[in-house]
C-alpha cells in the first residue's frame, strides 16, 4: 500500500524540483526527504527520479503519480479531520480561502450566516489568488476557495475540482471626479486611449485583460503604476494619477467615477471551487450561503 506521507512529500518534490526544497517546505531534512522517495520508489516499483550529483528530475510516473494522489489525499485529509473533530465532539468545521476584493464584499456575508446556522462550528478563512489557494482544494486543507477568471483570459481549472459560478460581474472606467469622462453614463474604451493607465500586475489576469480589451478598442495602454490591490488602484485614481478598469466588487461607494463600457461587456466570473469527495457536511451550507451572499450583491 502507499505511504500518504510518501506521497505528499512527493508531490512537493514534483511541485519545487527539488529535495532540498522540498524539505524545507515540509520540515524534514533533506536525507529524510531522498529517503522517503527511495521508500515509495520500491512500493510503486519504478524510478520516480532521475538523480544527478548537484539536482533531481522527477519521470514521467513520478509527475502522474503526484498528480493523481491528489484527490486521495485531499480525501484523507478530511477523514482525518472529520475524525478528529468526533473524538473532540466538535460541531463542524470550515476552512475556505478567497481574494481580497471578495473577501472584503461578500465572503464575510456568507460565513456570518454559516456562523449563523452552526454557532459552535470552527470557521477558517485564509486569503490569497487562484494560484496560491489551488493546492490547498486538492490536497484537502481548505474545503473550498472563492476565485476568479475573466472572460478576455479565461483558464482551465483542475479536473479534479468541481466549480459553481457565483457572479459575473461587469467592468467599468474608474475616473478621478474631475476627470473629463467623470460625467458620462457610459463611455468608449476607445476614449481613453491616451490616458495613463493603472493596472494590477503584468504577470495577472487583469493585466492580460485589460491589454486585450484595449486591442480590441484600437490602442496598448500606458500602464504606469501597478498594484494586486484594487484599494491601492482606488486611490490612485481618486488622486487623478490616471485610470483603471474595475470589477463590479471593486468599485468604490464614493470618490471614484465609475462609467460603464458601451459595446461587448468585459466581465470577471466569481467561483468556488471544491473537491466533489469531499464530505464535510459544513460544505453544502457554506456553498448555499455564498451563493445566497451572492444574489444579494447588486450594482446597478
Amino acid at each position: 500500500m502507499l505511504n500518504p506521507i510518501h506521497l505528499r512529500t512527493l508531490r512537493e518534490c514534483v511541485r519545487t524540483g527539488s529535495f532540498a526544497e522540498a524539505a524545507r517546505e515540509l520540515g524534514y531534512t533533506a536525507s529524510a526527504v531522498s529517503q522517503q522517495m527511495i521508500l515509495l520508489e520500491r512500493s510503486v516499483g519504478a524510478a520516480l527520479f532521475e538523480r544527478s550529483a548537484r539536482s533531481v528530475r522527477p519521470t514521467a510516473v513520478a509527475a502522474q503519480l503526484a498528480e493523481r494522489s491528489g484527490a486521495a489525499l485531499g480525501a484523507l485529509s478530511t477523514l482525518e479531520r472529520e475524525v478528529r473533530a468526533m473524538v473532540r465532539g466538535e460541531a463542524g468545521s470550515l476552512r475556505l480561502a478567497s481574494f481580497a476584493t471578495a473577501n472584503a464584499r461578500i465572503v464575510p456575508t456568507a460565513l456570518a450566516a454559516v456562523v449563523a446556522v452552526r454557532p459552535n462550528a470552527e470557521v477558517q478563512l485564509d486569503e490569497g489568488e487562484p494560484d496560491e489557494v489551488l493546492d490547498g482544494v486538492l490536497d484537502g486543507a481548505l474545503d473550498a476557495a472563492v476565485v476568479f477568471d475573466y472572460d478576455r483570459d479565461p483558464r482551465d481549472w483542475p479536473v479534479e475540482l468541481r466549480r459553481a459560478q457565483l457572479l459575473a460581474e461587469p467592468f467599468a472606467l474608474a475616473v478621478a471626479p474631475e476627470h473629463r469622462l467623470a460625467g458620462s453614463a457610459e463611455v468608449d474604451l476607445a476614449q481613453a486611449a491616451e490616458e495613463t493607465w493603472i493596472c494590477t500586475r503584468a504577470d495577472t489576469s487583469g493585466a492580460r485583460s485589460l491589454v486585450r480589451l484595449a486591442a480590441e478598442a484600437g490602442f496598448t495602454p500606458r500602464i504606469v503604476f501597478r498594484s494586486n490591490d484594487y484599494g491601492v488602484v482606488r486611490e490612485l485614481v481618486a488622486r487623478n494619477l490616471g485610470v483603471a478598469m474595475l470589477p463590479a466588487l471593486a468599485w468604490p461607494d464614493a470618490g471614484v467615477s465609475t462609467p460603464r463600457l458601451t459595446g461587448r461587456q468585459p466581465y470577471r466570473r466569481v467561483l468556488v471551487l471544491y473537491r466533489p469527495l469531499n464530505t464535510n457536511p459544513m460544505l453544502p451550507l457554506a456553498l448555499d450561503c455564498l451563493t445566497r451572499a451572492c444574489a444579494e450583491f447588486h450594482w446597478d
